[in-house]
């Protein structure tokens, strides 16, 4: 586990790596709240399940708390700088010396699933996404990537409607899509620090089937 210090090829950001020394490359990319420790200790389980990981922090060290701090963070984003982080993330994966196989994978949150989409449709290296409770805008005929998506069924922030469009625009783009809706949840059930959010049966689902279509797709 490496925090990236600015000076270093990614400026700031988290890197894990397996206790085997390489393994797939897998891009993080985090919710609207910052790189937290929620994101980094994810980060973490990714390399004890065999991946090296990368998540770039798109705040620059900034952590939000509450929903307001988020939204402020939010209402101030630049996105051509935040387009280039992940970009520069990636690139940073790609060239990683731990990384084995012909594919990268990104698993992102809400605002960072909205990224992970947008940059599978101009970054083919990405074979693999896993989206938590976000959709994001992109020609999907133009990614190889394989999508799988966790929603929950009760979601103001991703209506059901929106979620079901995006799964069937994949599909019409001949992209395999799996999209799996989880029962009494609302929006980052997945976040064991969002005590009102939570739920453990479901984050454990979801991540069981994270790191089976992820082993899947990228060995």
């Amino acid at each position: 586990m490496t925090e990236l210090k600015p000076g270093a090829p990614l400026a700031v950001g988290y890197e894990a790596i397996p206790a085997g020394g390489a393994g797939p490359g897998v891009l993080v990319l985090h919710a609207w709240w910052g790189l937290n420790d929620f994101f980094r200790g994810f980060c973490d389980r990714l390399a004890e399940a065999g991946f090296v990981v990368v998540a770039p922090d798109l705040w620059g060290g900034v952590v939000a708390t509450t929903q307001a701090q988020a939204q402020s963070l939010i209402d101030q984003r630049d996105d051509a700088a935040m387009f280039q982080a992940v970009s520069d993330a990636l690139a940073y994966l790609e060239a990683h010396p731990a990384v084995r196989g012909a594919g990268l994978g990104a698993v992102g949150f809400s605002m960072g699933a909205a990224w992970a989409i947008h940059l599978a449709s101009v970054r083919p290296q990405l074979r693999a996404v896993t989206l938590f409770y976000g959709i994001g805008e992109a020609d999907f005929a133009t990614t190889k990537a394989a999508f799988l998506g966790h929603f929950a069924d009760d979601d103001p922030w991703e209506p059901l409607e929106g979620v079901q469009q995006q799964q069937a625009a994949m599909r019409a783009a001949g992209r395999a899509a799996s999209f799996h809706f989880y029962p009494d949840t609302g929006h980052w059930f997945f976040e064991a620090d969002r005590p009102d959010a939570y739920n453990p049966a479901a984050a454990t689902l979801a991540w069981e089937r994270t790191i089976a279509f992820l082993r899947e797709q990228l060995g």
